[in-house]
């Protein structure tokens, strides 16, 4: 989806003669968040369906209250008060709880949300990203199993299952490949008529507020086709967001744009810049930072069973993919990691056994093929408690234990997969002004942006959202609340509640 003709004017048209009218939504990311929030604001409410039982006996109370009121106008606090999950956001887990009601306890109860498309209720929007529809699921192996549920994986209002059953294909041990999961949010946003909000291949490199007063009051009448929707810009605003960056032509250009927008939702996610571990050596030809770097080494015979082993540094799921994969393929496996095995914060330990066979089998290995002790795994060693000291040009690694001790190996290659930070280079200050710590740089899990739960605007730059990861939002089915509570901050802002 390249920009079209009317967008391609509305982006490259220079910015200080007649300018356009702002925008009131730019979303930038057109992964699970950005779709859903896209799906929201084109004119998709949810109410409570009439008749349905909810298993929360408060809950279903609450909505009995004003059947009649959309759930994105009743107040968000006093409906999420009180519910508990595997989230510690309320909104996100109100509206995972409204769309699956009993699936933590292995229930398939059906959603108790009905959907009316109201058309004059739709906020002008568009959704910025790098890649197709569904984001960094375009850029993971597709054959890589998700971790979570398949029907947690789907978007609001066309179940993940029933679209699999369409393709007469099933669920593997309850999960999906990240393929089938990358094709479902494509075909998400052409089923629900959206594509007309997203343009991508584009690439954000900069949003900042400018003053309104430069900008000039003419209307983006081509920005939606067919669109009903009045948006009541507030005049009185003083500033509003810039937002620039380029996208490719058909001919492979890189054509710059300028847009202005009311509102900008943060929904970039965290996959574009892995961690690195700052030693001596990194950045040598044959360390790597992501599980592609090993897929094609060996689909270019470039390593294989004879080869030095491949060193594998991390305890997440990425280097467990990892190891699955080259134990796969019999490549020599040396695994080097910080915690012990036993650490109840080792992701391992917390995956049932039964649901996450592949993930127990790598714990198991972890555990009984230390380099101490010989194990039952041939070609694995592991290395608990371990750091890398450097990486030599010879191929050589030097990594110390907990008490001093080093050891050196020789490998064929490096596979550093101990995370992942959001690319926030297109915010001042790379955004670290809008973490709950604003000494640390934006982390998912340690440092998300600072936001108001009931809102997902920022604490430190009104009109600024964000979403998903960002959040502190890790997981599809919870980002959903996050969409939300933006939808409803969005639609009050703009007089479009009903009296």
């Amino acid at each position: 989806m390249l920009p079209d003709r009317k967008m391609y004017a509305l982006l490259t048209r220079p910015p200080n003669k007649s300018g356009f009218k702002p925008l009131p939504v730019v979303i930038i990311g057109n992964g699970p968040s950005g779709i859903c929030l896209s799906y929201l604001l084109s004119g998709y409410i949810p109410y409570f369906k009439r008749d349905s039982l909810h298993p929360h006996p408060i809950l279903q109370r609450k909505l009995e209250e004003a059947p009649d009121v959309s759930i994105l106008d009743q107040d968000l606090e006093y409906l999420s008060e009180g519910l508990e999950g595997r989230s510690h956001s309320p909104v996100a887990l109100l509206f995972d709880t409204l769309q699956r009601p009993d699936t933590d306890f292995g229930g398939t109860a059906e959603s108790v949300l009905t959907w009316w498309h109201e058309t004059n209720r739709a906020v002008p929007h568009l959704v910025l990203g790098r890649n197709a529809p569904g984001g960094a699921w375009h850029s993971i192996e597709g054959s890589m199993v998700t971790l979570s549920r398949g029907e947690w994986m789907g978007l609001p209002d066309l179940p993940f299952k029933d679209w699999l059953k369409q393709k007469r294909r099933g669920l593997r041990n309850n999960r999906a490949t990240a393929e089938d999961i990358a094709q479902y949010y494509q075909h998400y946003v052409m089923k629900k008529g959206l594509q007309k909000n997203f343009r991508c291949g584009t690439v954000v490199t900069s949003v900042r507020k400018v003053s309104a007063e430069s900008i000039s009051n003419h209307t983006q009448k081509d920005l939606q086709e067919n669109s009903d929707s009045l948006w009541n810009f507030n005049e009185k605003s003083a500033e509003v967001f810039q937002v620039d960056g380029f996208f490719k032509t058909v001919k492979g250009d890189k054509e710059t744009f300028s847009i202005y927008a009311e509102n900008v939702v943060l929904a970039t996610g965290t996959y574009d810049s892995p961690t690195w571990l700052g030693v001596k050596g990194e950045n040598l030809s044959y360390v790597h930072h992501q599980l592609s770097a090993l897929e094609e080494a060996v689909k270019s015979n470039s390593i294989g069973i004879m080869s030095d082993p491949v060193l594998i540094v991390g305890a997440g799921l990425t280097a467990a993919d990892a190891i699955l994969f080259a134990h796969h393929c019999n490549i020599p496996v040396i695994h080097v990691f910080r915690r012990r095995v036993s650490d109840p914060g080792l992701i391992f330990n917390q995956l049932p056994k039964m649901m996450y066979p592949e993930y127990h089998k790598v714990h198991q290995m972890m555990k009984e093929q230390s380099a101490a002790c010989a194990g039952p795994y041939e070609c694995y060693v592991s290395l608990p408690e371990h750091h890398v000291l450097s990486f030599g040009k010879d191929k050589k690694c030097i990594f110390q234990d907990k008490n001093g001790y080093q050891k050196v190996y020789k490998i064929s290659m490096a596979l550093v997969l101990t995370g992942s930070n959001p690319n926030l280079s297109f915010l001042p200050n790379n955004g670290i002004d809008l973490a709950m710590d604003s000494d640390q740089p934006v982390n998912p899990k340690r440092n998300p942006i600072d936001v108001d739960p009931f809102t997902y605007e920022c604490t430190q730059e009104k009109g600024l959202y964000a979403l998903g990861p960002l959040a502190g939002d890790n997981f599809v089915r919870f980002v959903q609340g996050g969409a939300l509570a933006v939808a409803s901050s969005l639609l009050k802002k703009a007089n479009k509640n009903p009296p």
